[in-house]
């Protein structure tokens, strides 16, 4: 469906391509046009008053008049005032101010109301109408049809202020309207832009928790296969089974999660839900083959999470067990969850060991302190991560247990 609105402004802008681009032709058509009228209103008389018996004059004056008009889109109030001396001169010399020779003093009005404010078209406007009225006065002779004469050039020289008055209110709204449609147009691109890099992010932080997790424990997994084979082959048998559990959960992950990027309806879209603390016990032993323990403990009454609330829990968890399988000598970790008013608290430990992680985020420390950091703020969290007095690291996350009433708290 066409836009009536985007077509009056695509309509604006053609105009003014074509404005810049040849601007003699504008200023012939504005000099030309009103020759047309002015001389055969040279010829009109009113009511049989006799007219000046020399017209050649008339004619120069006239002429004069409408040749003013070329330089009226740059000059218009040296137009105006050009025109109103010219119908002045024709007024003296005898001639009816009719609107056929009022003609080039109404196009500069017009103008002056186009490109000027509204005290300068109405003082050109009351100016040309007391110079006119008051030499057509002066110059009258008996039986003239002067009330008829001052009415109409009153209201000739009104006609003409309104006009341009209204279509510069015109050119205005219509650049308003355009205006209006750029800056829409932006917007969404910009929100376009943002939700796409969004989501880039959500992707990465879920590929890289994916990723690393899997990849954490298959490395240790392989490092203890490599150390008992000789030693003690039918331990490494069993960590060889460990380490193929571990790839083919990494695969299965990693396919929902890039199942994330197919679009929707997409029939081989994964359907399995994304995983939450209904899961931690699965977590926990994960990491047994690693040579890591992990202890959990829930204080306060476990309910139910929203499930951006719950992924979130899951995922920093299972980054923070990680980075302790990664950067740590430890062999246990602990993990509290603990149940407060509307908050969940997150608590992931490892005693002792010396981690390798880093208190501040920069440059150095990777993506997984990073994206913990931004899945807690995402729901309107925080998450503290540093190292204990007596040695050890620890990540505290605290999570809203109903992120939605942020919002409508947040709203007016």
């Amino acid at each position: 469906m066409v836009d009536p609105q985007r077509g009056r402004t695509d309509m604006l802008s053609r105009w003014r391509r074509l404005r810049r681009a040849h601007p003699w032709i504008i200023d012939a058509v504005l000099a030309l046009t009103p020759v047309l009228v002015s001389f055969p209103g040279l010829l009109i008389s009113v009511d049989g008053a006799k007219g000046p018996s020399e017209t050649w004059s008339g004619y120069l004056v006239a002429g004069a008049a409408c040749a003013t008009l070329a330089g009226v889109r740059r000059y218009p109030r040296l137009a105006a005032l050009m025109t109103v001396v010219c119908s002045a001169v024709l007024a003296a010399l005898g001639y009816t101010l009719s609107p056929l020779l009022l003609a080039p003093a109404m196009v500069a009005l017009g103008f002056v109301a186009l490109r000027t404010g509204p005290r300068t078209t109405f003082a050109f406007t009351t100016g040309a109408i007391v110079i006119l009225l008051s030499t057509a006065l002066i110059a009258s002779r008996p039986g003239s049809p002067l009330a008829f004469e001052s009415l109409g050039t009153i209201a000739w020289l009104l006609l003409a202020a309104v006009l341009g008055r209204a279509a510069r209110l015109r050119l205005a709204y219509m650049d308003a309207a355009h205006a209006r449609a750029d800056y829409a147009e932006r917007t969404r691109e910009e929100e376009a832009m943002r939700r796409v890099v969004g989501e880039r992010m959500r992707i990465a932080r879920e590929l890289h928790d994916v990723v690393s997790h899997h990849l954490a424990l298959a490395n240790a997994q392989a490092g203890t296969v490599v150390y008992l084979m000789d030693t003690d082959p039918a331990t490494a048998r069993t960590m060889a089974g460990e380490l193929n559990r571990t790839i083919v959960s990494a695969l299965e992950d990693l396919g929902t999660t890039v199942g994330l990027l197919r679009e929707a309806g997409d029939v081989d879209s994964p359907v399995e839900p994304a995983p939450g603390l209904q899961r931690l016990p699965e977590l926990a032993a994960s990491f047994h083959p690693a040579g890591l323990d992990v202890a959990v403990t829930t204080d306060g009454e476990p309910r139910p999470l929203p499930p951006g609330t719950d992924l979130a829990a899951y995922r920093i968890i299972q980054e923070a067990l990680t980075n302790v399988t990664k950067h740590s000598a430890a062999t246990t970790a602990k993990v509290r969850l603990a149940y407060t008013g509307d908050r969940l608290a997150v608590t992931v430990t490892n005693p002792g060991g010396d981690p390798l992680v880093h208190t501040e985020v920069t440059p150095s420390s990777g993506y997984g302190l990073i994206g913990m950091r931004e899945r807690a703020a995402a729901l309107g969290g925080r998450l503290h991560a540093g190292p204990l007095p007596d040695g050890g690291f620890e990540i505290t996350a605290e999570l809203p247990l109903h992120p939605h009433r942020l919002d409508e708290e947040a709203s007016p």
